[in-house]
């Protein structure tokens, strides 16, 4: 799934591209993956981009007094043509949802892959307008959010870190891969409670959060949208990398499955060496 690192590479790199063109199409080719009716898709053409942003994994693409907002979900993803292709796009024989025109023959597919259609757009005139924007907690990396502000959104929380740091109206934008190499670099099990945080076990996490974020988000700056997935995997330390010796002290990296995912740790850097059982069976083996 794409989190805040490469959506902010998308965002920056539409930015440099888009910024000052008008919208020349928008055709849609997958008719679940429109969330709204008003005002039309339609209705974007012919405005010129007058900003490009990010709200937690949220794209927005202001074009006058319209914004084009898309989420990619855990499947989707953006595709980035110089020269838009004129083929004709058959809806259910594709993995294109949309496709977005620019006025200097430019565009982009928003696509998405498997059978689970979760990709998501809107046409708004006010981002709040999206449920999943106006819900969305502090960004990890903005100026304001201080290491009081994440002591703040822990404080009787008596749920998992691990859960936590996942949940977009906590902290907006991390999802569970970023969540797996912050609490990694701070040295703490996914699996501790947020309430029983000590003030050193938060400065270690707000450190490690900051850090590890901003490094992701440096990582895929000025990349187009073709590498940024593969940047993310070069830059992994434990997350999708079970099996593998720890960067860190050579330790076998762990994984933990669950229905429809799983989430990966050391065991000597963040659990003091016990093994966390599988989590069908919900518990640390003793």
């Amino acid at each position: 799934m794409p989190e805040m690192p490469e959506v902010e590479g998308l965002v920056e790199f539409l930015r440099g591209r888009v910024t000052g063109l008008a919208v020349s199409s928008a055709r849609l080719t997958q008719i679940a993956a429109l969330k709204t009716f008003d005002p039309r898709l339609d209705e974007l053409v012919g405005r010129e981009v007058t900003e490009v942003g990010r709200l937690g994994k949220f794209v927005r693409i202001a074009a006058g007094d319209l914004h084009l907002v898309f989420h990619l979900a855990k499947a989707g993803w953006l595709r980035w043509h110089e020269t838009l292709p004129t083929t004709v796009i058959k809806p259910g024989r594709s993995p294109i949802a949309l496709r977005v025109g620019f006025g200097d023959g430019s565009g982009f597919d928003l696509t998405e892959a498997g059978t689970k259609k979760s990709l998501a757009v809107y046409v708004v005139r006010n981002p709040p307008e999206v449920p999943g924007i106006a819900k969305l907690g502090p960004d990890p990396l903005d100026d304001g959010f201080t290491r009081d502000t994440l002591a703040g959104l822990l404080a009787g929380r008596r749920t998992q870190i691990k859960g936590v740091l996942r949940d977009q109206q906590i902290v907006a934008g991390i999802g569970n891969a970023y969540s797996d190499e912050i609490l990694h670099a701070a040295r703490m099990s996914p699996y501790a409670l947020a309430a029983n945080l000590g003030d050193e076990d938060v400065d270690r996490l707000y450190t490690a959060l900051r850090e590890t974020l901003a490094a992701a988000v440096d990582a895929a700056r000025g990349r187009p949208p073709a590498e940024l997935k593969d940047a993310k995997r070069r830059g992994m330390s434990v997350h999708a990398r079970g099996g593998q010796p720890c960067p860190v002290c050579g330790d076998t990296v762990r994984s933990v499955f669950l229905a429809d995912r799983s989430f990966e740790y050391c065991p000597t850097c963040q659990t003091g060496g016990k093994v966390l059982a599988d989590r069908r069976l919900s518990r640390l083996l003793k």
